[in-house]
């Protein structure tokens, strides 16, 4: 499959329900830029990541994924390119961080042996045997953001990914994303916090 180059919104228009969230918004992101989605609590970022990851769909408008030939399948692109890490952590409180990590990796196509490297690089390594439910809010992320590079996919939509994180853990991440994007990654993340990189930020209003 042609590597994504260019994530292009057009015109997207989302509701939900009866209710609109926002309208006619447009951007782009290339291969190698961070862009920070801003706006107030309910103005439709993270429905906006989902729309962009294809869980909901646009009223109107076109989200489309470019690569150096043209316009790329959008439904193999998601299935195979794209990262959405959400509020909501999704881990199974019962497993451990390990059979947790290991699980999470192989079902975004990486193996056990990425899963635990990566959990080295987020420093999990001691937490590997306990229960998922023993974590921190933290320490829970950290073990969500871990599929990010033991699976690797070019695109990264991220829903306030530094909330629960302490100040060295927001650094170290960032010097992840960084990399991401030095290899040619694409971050489309939902703040309210400033990311710990360079982002182009696109204001949305409800």
């Amino acid at each position: 499959m042609t590597a994504l180059e260019r994530l292009e919104v057009a015109a997207v228009t989302l509701q939900r329900g009866a209710r609109a969230l926002l309208g006619g918004l447009s951007f782009d992101a290339v291969a190698g830029e961070a862009v920070a989605i801003t706006g107030a609590n309910g103005a439709g970022k993270t429905s906006l990541l989902r729309a962009i990851a294809g869980f909901t769909r646009p009223v109107s408008g076109q989200i489309r994924f470019l690569g150096a030939d043209g316009e790329l399948d959008a439904d193999a692109t998601r299935r195979e390119e794209c990262h959405l890490v959400g509020h909501a952590d999704g881990l199974a409180v019962g497993r451990t961080v390990r059979e947790e990590l290991v699980f999470a990796v192989r079902w975004t196509g990486g193996d056990a042996t990425a899963a635990i490297d990566g959990a080295r690089r987020l420093g999990l390594e001691r937490l590997l045997d306990l229960p998922v439910r023993h974590l921190s809010a933290g320490q829970r992320r950290r073990v969500v953001l871990v599929r990010l590079i033991a699976a690797p996919r070019r695109l990264w939509l991220l829903d306030e990914p530094l909330t629960p994180l302490d100040a060295d853990s927001r650094a170290h991440f960032g010097e992840i994303m960084s990399a991401h994007l030095a290899g040619g990654g694409v971050i489309v993340a939902a703040v309210h916090d400033p990311l710990p990189i360079s982002a182009r930020t696109v204001a949305i209003s409800g």
